[in-house]
């Protein structure tokens, strides 16, 4: 059956607007169209396809696994999900796991465990849950409520009350807000769609105080920053500042839908059997592939080479920005990195994205003011060479209008 661009207009929900570019083959960090074209992508599908496309060692998991066991209800559990949850536990500062399909459910997983903590602990009026503006935690009622981007939230009726709303790196405005009803404080510990912002040292220090201090719980969203993305396993790890609750997904799965809430072993006690559930959440065919890219990434050589390549993106958007004057800051940390547009090209981050496109590059915004590249976290130095050469020449594009 042939389909094309049109055929998206004719059968799928208008919600997105898809490129009339169709990729049908991708490896590593190359991707082809169906009319054969090739890309250079440094969009890592959102941040997702962290050893690029088709990783041999990957393919060859999902493949065996595939013969052997798929899917069980949570009537059972299989040796992927334990092993992947032995090795995250092993990795990390947390002591279990709950798993979920995407970054949405294991935010609402997160959510809800708080909000039980909360009210076991200290009764149903301690409930408020604080999140930042323009913070993004998923589509789901209670996840898009908790972000802070009211556009997404707004106009599907009454929203779970509750939540409030401070501005990332204001810790006094936070501290305005913050009493002994705070259950919790959810946060990325580096902004992704809202614009690739890092925390200040003394904001995210704070913010873990202000919890000590009304026993209100820590939720670090990393679904976009976690899985060796900013050079470290997990971004929380480069902060000195550990969570309370932590959430993964994107990258950990290197493409296939998986996510997992990790918390510590007295708060999980909480979530009771039958409290939380998932039908798809830890299948073995999952956490299988997730156990592969977890070990690929967890390892000096992945992790450093991260910081090595941030350094190889910075220096050469540097001399691009000499040249053509269009960006006022590179933001970000690793292989999430956010070209902030200065005062003459606010608004315009769409221009450069197509631009780029046009130029055979995949690239991503992060609002109207940032272009956003998260490519895998392996790709080949020739390959961001050539990339920000098409990049160039987008920028050309745009500025020469």
């Amino acid at each position: 059956m042939q389909v094309s661009r049109e055929t998206f207009n004719e059968v799928m929900v208008p919600n997105y607007n898809p490129s009339a570019v169709i990729p049908v083959k991708g490896e590593g960090s190359r991707v082809w169209d169906q009319k054969g074209n090739e890309y250079i992508d440094f969009a890592g599908g959102i941040a997702v396809n962290v050893l690029g496309h088709c990783h041999p060692e990957l393919v060859s998991v999902l493949k065996e696994q595939g013969e052997r066991l798929w899917h069980l209800s949570n009537v059972f559990t299989n040796e992927p999900a334990l092993r992947l949850a032995k090795k995250l536990v092993d990795a990390t500062f947390a002591e279990r796991v709950f798993y979920a399909n995407s970054g949405a459910e294991a935010n609402e997983a997160a959510l809800k465990l708080a909000r039980r903590v909360a009210l076991d602990k200290y009764g149903p009026e301690k409930d408020q849950i604080i999140s930042f503006n323009q913070g993004f935690h998923g589509r789901t009622f209670f996840t898009v409520t908790v972000g802070g981007q009211a556009a997404y939230s707004d106009g599907f009726g009454p929203k779970p009350g509750g939540v409030q709303h401070s501005d990332y790196n204001d810790l006094a405005a936070l501290d305005e807000i913050m009493s002994d009803k705070t259950c919790a404080v959810m946060m990325e510990p580096l902004q992704g769609e809202g614009g690739i912002i890092s925390p200040t040292q003394e904001f995210v220090e704070g913010v873990r105080d202000l919890c000590d201090k009304y026993n209100a719980l820590l939720i670090f969203d990393e679904v976009q920053s976690g899985v060796g993305r900013t050079g470290d396993l997990f971004a929380y790890m480069g902060l000195g500042v550990t969570p309370d609750i932590l959430t993964s997904a994107k990258s950990l799965g290197g493409g296939f839908p998986i996510g997992a809430m990790l918390t510590t072993e007295a708060l999980a006690a909480h979530l009771k059997p039958g409290t939380h559930g998932s039908t798809y959440g830890g299948n073995p065919l999952g956490c299988a592939v997730a156990e592969k890219v977890l070990d690929i990434i967890n390892s000096p050589e992945v992790l450093q080479g991260v910081k090595r390549k941030e350094q190889l993106f910075r220096d050469t958007l540097e001399k691009i920005n000499d040249k053509y004057q269009v960006f006022a800051e590179v933001r970000g940390k690793g292989l999430l990195l956010g070209c902030a547009l200065n005062e003459k090209y606010k608004g315009r981050s769409r221009d450069f994205l197509v631009a780029s496109t046009e130029e055979k590059l995949m690239c991503l915004i992060a609002g109207a003011n940032v272009i956003r590249f998260a490519p895998s976290l392996i790709i080949p130095d020739e390959d961001i060479i050539e990339g920000l050469a098409s990049f160039e020449r987008a920028v050309a594009r745009v500025v020469n209008g």
